[in-house]
């Protein structure tokens, strides 16, 4: 079982939260950053991507980035933008997208539970990446960004969750993408008590859904601080790191599709003729085609769209990784037709969240920056929980979160 721990927060002064939040450090690069923050002094991208605010030159793994980071923190804190709670709280953090409310209690969770495998994983992660936001985690003392989890639904905490929310929220905007953001904090001792048993007790495991980088780095700072104090108790916040908890049948994974820029010296009938021995094709024409079911892709090549819908042999229903869509275009299309072995390191293939929509795929196609384009039907809550609980890992750019958790209206000090 979990635990999920109150904590003391740092947040925002209520009349500025819109102005401090951002979106993560990973879904823009630094121009991207530095363009959405604009002249705003407040925005939270001043400290998770600190590189907008020295020359461009500057290599974004280095001491001087970390340094900024702290220091920009530090003085949002100094100068009162942001606050500590007054006691140890837990928060709601509600997203609305498209007339759809997810609603995630915000606590913070053990990395005791991370290294017992209490909180499970689902993807491998890249060292460089994971020291990357470790240099961030050591050098500002915080968890500025929260992780975000998922956990099989509980009535009890639903119902907890539904009074929290009859009060008005302490935070209430809505962002440039046209989503919306709600924060409420819960500081009721006997609330606070029972979510705290309620994950203890009744929760079995918390699931990674977005963040396995910033988990494990949270994590390895903890160890590491761990083992340098001979006091240690366990109960230093060092111990714990910030998230965003959330049932999981109020989230939706979106698709995460491929296109890849040659088809490996075949012309489009060859590929086509090739992909037969594992699919049956339909042509759909000039119009966009949407994958309608699990084993369906949408293929678009030379100005048409098709229907691959696999054959009952490409796959294996009992082996949780064998019967992923991403798994059978790899072990029928990419890997023997294309010649793509490594979907990490190739430079032919890239990959695109379903947010942009369909029309993205098609126009990268037709602009001849792509030979073609795979979209896959999305992979279910129900697949990702059972993949990590046979702990077995998914196969690269699997999954897609939206709406994604704001960056800076919560934050968890180490010390």
């Amino acid at each position: 079982m979990p635990t999920l721990k109150p904590f003391r927060g740092y947040r925002p002064q209520q009349n500025i939260a819109s102005k401090i939040a951002s979106r993560p450090y990973d879904v823009l690069n630094s121009e991207e950053a530095k363009q959405e923050a604009g002249d705003n002094t407040l925005s939270f991208y001043h400290v998770i991507k600190p590189e907008i605010d020295l020359p461009a030159d500057v290599d974004i793994h280095s001491q001087p980035i970390y340094d900024k980071a702290k220091e920009n923190l530090h003085k949002l804190i100094s100068e009162g933008v942001l606050f500590q709670e007054d006691k140890a709280c837990y928060y709601i953090y509600a997203q609305t997208m498209n007339g759809k409310t997810q609603y995630g209690i915000v606590g913070s969770a053990s990395v005791a539970d991370y290294e017992n495998n209490i909180i499970k994983k689902h993807e491998l992660t890249r060292p460089d990446k994971e020291e990357d936001r470790m240099n961030h985690v050591r050098n500002t003392d915080f968890n500025a960004e929260p992780v975000f989890f998922a956990f099989k639904n509980n009535l009890e905490l639903d119902m907890i969750i539904h009074d929290a929310i009859l009060v008005d929220p302490v935070y209430n905007f809505v962002a440039e993408d046209g989503v919306g953001h709600h924060v409420w904090v819960i500081d009721n001792d006997a609330k606070i008590a029972r979510i705290e048993q309620l994950f203890a007790q009744e929760v079995d495991y918390l699931y990674v859904a977005d963040g396995h980088h910033r988990t494990a780095a949270a994590a390895l700072v903890g160890a590491e601080r761990r083992n340098k104090n001979a006091n240690h108790t366990g109960n230093e916040e060092y111990n714990f790191f910030l998230s965003v908890n959330f049932p999981a049948n109020q989230l939706t994974i979106i698709d995460y599709n491929r296109v890849v820029k040659d088809l490996s010296g075949l012309s489009v009938d060859e590929f086509l003729k090739q992909l037969e021995k594992g699919f049956t094709i339909e042509k759909k024409g000039t119009e966009i085609y949407k994958p309608t079911q699990l084993h369906n892709f949408s293929l678009y090549v030379d100005g048409n769209w098709y229907s691959l819908t696999a054959k009952d042999e490409t796959y294996d229903n009992n082996d949780p990784i064998g019967v992923l869509d991403v798994t059978i275009l790899t072990d029928q299309v990419l890997e023997p037709i294309l010649d793509i072995t490594d979907l990490r390191r190739s430079t032919r293939i890239d990959f695109v969240g379903g947010i942009r929509g369909l029309g993205e795929l098609q126009k990268r196609v037709d602009s001849g920056e792509m030979k073609v384009a795979f979209a896959l039907y999305p992979v279910s809550m129900e697949q990702l929980m059972v993949i990590a609980d046979n702990d077995c890992i998914m196969p690269p750019k699997t999954t897609w979160f939206e709406p994604k958790l704001r960056s800076g209206l919560v934050l968890h000090s180490l010390d």
